[in-house]
């Protein structure tokens, strides 16, 4: 879904120009697009000396609602996934009004980008946070919606990954407002598009997929079976087929425990990077094994601060070799 070209041409705003709240009186030098959608568009923007990311609307309860969301985000202890609120304000043009909001600027590759530079070593470290997150989002009564890889955003090092985008987050139990046909569960016959968490579990499976195949594919038969085939095409897919499936047909109880399996299976070890030595490998492996026997079907909360410690680790590693392999 796009934003028409008539509304776009509205927003067509020139890198130098000063946007000013009329309301907080903060002045935002736009300097480049960034993007858009259905929604608006979203401008890289200084305000004193620091680089924002401003989103801009004609449509104002979509603003509100958005700003919402990541009202809600900031409430949810322990969560990256979405940029923080700065400001939110009207801006005066011709006449008109126009509303904005200003977050934070999340800079690096796009989740794909990054698998492709860093390799698939990486891939359950990713998915691990990314499930971390959406669980905590799921218990504070959200869905993210719109989950897909061009959204997801890896920073760091040490490497994190967070959304850019939150316009398709939908309370609980109504219709998801935003979605993108390869990674949404109706497009597939798979089930509806009421938000609940395995909507979004059924994303991050097609987001393991399109990692394997970056330029997707059509859908032919459009069910579980072509999903399937798919999976066993490729070696670093078939390791979790089991785990893919559940989350394919709304199996896991929520992303905990989606997080869990995936934990249990360790699946690093299917195509490490060149620059990532043996030993190197070894140790990752042995730390997830170390992990894995402790892992109990019921944590109690001190264990999700243990799990963050350990994922901290292998990122910290996985960062420590490849700077070895390329110095060497």
């Amino acid at each position: 879904m796009m934003m028409n070209h008539s509304l776009k041409n509205q927003f067509n705003i020139r890198p130098g120009t000063v946007i000013e709240g009329k309301w907080h009186h903060q002045q935002y030098t736009i300097m480049k697009e960034l993007g858009f959608g259905a929604n608006g568009i979203v401008y890289l923007a200084q305000n004193n000396k620091q680089q924002v990311a401003l989103k801009m609307s004609d449509n104002g309860m979509s603003i509100t609602s958005e700003v919402n969301v990541l009202k809600s985000f900031a409430k949810v202890q322990g969560s990256a996934l979405g940029p923080s609120l700065l400001d939110v304000d009207d801006w005066i043009q011709r006449g008109s009004q126009i509303s904005f909001y200003a977050m934070e600027y999340i800079q690096g590759p796009d989740l794909l980008t990054f698998i492709k530079k860093n390799g698939h070593a990486w891939t359950e470290v990713l998915i691990l946070q990314l499930l971390s997150d959406l669980h905590r989002l799921h218990q504070n009564g959200w869905v993210f919606g719109d989950l897909k890889p061009d959204n997801l955003i890896v920073t760091g090092p040490p490497s994190r990954i967070r959304c850019i985008d939150v316009g398709g987050t939908t309370i609980q139990g109504r219709a998801i407002k935003e979605f993108t046909e390869f990674f949404d569960r109706g497009y597939w016959g798979l089930g509806t598009r009421k938000a609940d968490p395995n909507y979004d579990l059924f994303a991050v499976a097609m987001i393991l997929i399109n990692m394997s195949y970056p330029q997707r594919f059509s859908k032919t038969t459009g069910d579980l079976k072509q999903l399937r085939l798919a999976i066993r095409e490729k070696a670093e897919l078939m390791q979790y087929e089991d785990i893919l499936l559940h989350a394919l047909t709304g199996k896991f109880a929520d992303a905990n425990e989606m997080r869990s399996s995936i934990l249990q299976r360790g699946l690093t070890s299917a195509k490490s990077p060149s620059s990532l030595s043996q030993k190197g490998q070894s140790q990752i492996r042995a730390k997830k094994t170390a992990v894995t026997r402790q892992t109990k079907p019921k944590r109690r909360k001190s264990s999700g601060v243990l799990e963050t410690l350990f994922i901290f680790t292998i990122i910290t590693l996985l960062y420590v070799f490849y700077l070895y392999g390329q110095l060497t």
